[in-house]
């Protein structure tokens, strides 16, 4: 295999199969993921590697959409943004899920910048999700709403979360 099909072999993205806990161990958590172990070739007595992490509740994803709606509807700095935009600029204010990025930069120098991470549903589990859309909140109540603490802004955004 030359190196180059082996970097696209190293970069492609592994499917993920859910699974369920139960009783003992593990059970393909729906039909789906049954289809897919089968057709691995997967065998009883296999072992595999996995790397297991507890998926997230639905409605915290509902959640950050909906802090990002608020934002939109309701600050004048956002006006015109879709929640995702806001999210990510949020992110980046607050340095809140960023990664640093040195850059050289001629004539300048060294420069850092930052970039939002994913908070996809896949990217990361229930508690770091969470802890994420608590510093939203509070980055919010700090810079936009200062007679709001980040307990009143997660409240009126899960209040449109059942929407």
């Amino acid at each position: 295999m030359t190196s180059t099909a082996l970097n696209s072999l190293a970069k492609r993205k592994r499917e993920r199969v859910y699974l369920r806990v139960v009783k003992g161990g593990l059970e393909p958590a729906d039909s789906y993921a049954a289809t897919q172990l089968r057709t691995k070739n997967y065998r009883v007595g296999d072992v595999l590697g996995a790397s297991l992490t507890k998926l997230r509740n639905p409605k915290f994803n509902r959640l950050v959409h909906k802090i990002g709606q608020l934002c939109a509807a309701n600050i004048d700095a956002f006006i015109g943004m879709d929640a995702h935009k806001v999210i990510k600029r949020l992110q980046l204010e607050g340095d809140i899920c960023c990664e640093a990025l040195a850059i050289v930069m001629p004539g300048v120098g060294m420069v850092t910048v930052k970039i939002p991470q994913s908070i996809s549903f896949e990217s990361m589990d229930e508690a770091e999700f969470y802890e994420v859309a608590k510093a939203l909140c509070w980055h919010i109540a700090a810079r936009y709403w200062p007679g709001m603490d980040e307990d009143k802004i997660e409240q009126m955004a899960m209040a449109f979360v059942d929407e």
